[in-house]
């Protein structure tokens, strides 16, 4: 009994690590093919703020992949300092939604 309990949380385990790995990749990915990793990366400071700090401001919020969406867009100011985002145009609008969306599935400090 307790042998088949541990091997269903280990399969679980691996499956969901695979999974998270593999959109990990994706988001990675994504950011380099729209230039998003010339200012922002997943777990450590560049230009931008961290986007693990991003999941964790927005967790919870059920409008925030639509903003963070136009917001890759339109850029803006304000919300991480004084720093600005500069407008993204180039990103499409398929791509900015699933880039917000993967963002605020990552994993918060």
């Amino acid at each position: 009994m307790h042998r088949t309990i541990a091997l269903l949380i280990y399969i679980n385990f691996v499956f969901f690590s695979q999974a998270a790995h593999a959109e990990h990749e994706e988001l990675k990915g994504m950011l380099n093919r729209n230039n998003c990793s010339a200012c922002h990366m997943i777990d450590k400071h560049q230009y931008g703020p961290i986007l693990q700090e991003v999941a964790a401001k927005y967790k919870g919020d059920a409008g925030a992949g639509a903003r963070l969406a136009a917001k890759i867009k339109s850029g803006g100011s304000g919300v991480w300092g004084e720093d600005m985002m500069p407008p993204q145009p180039h990103v499409s609008d398929a791509d900015a939604k699933k880039i917000a969306e993967m963002i605020l599935k990552l994993e918060t400090k």
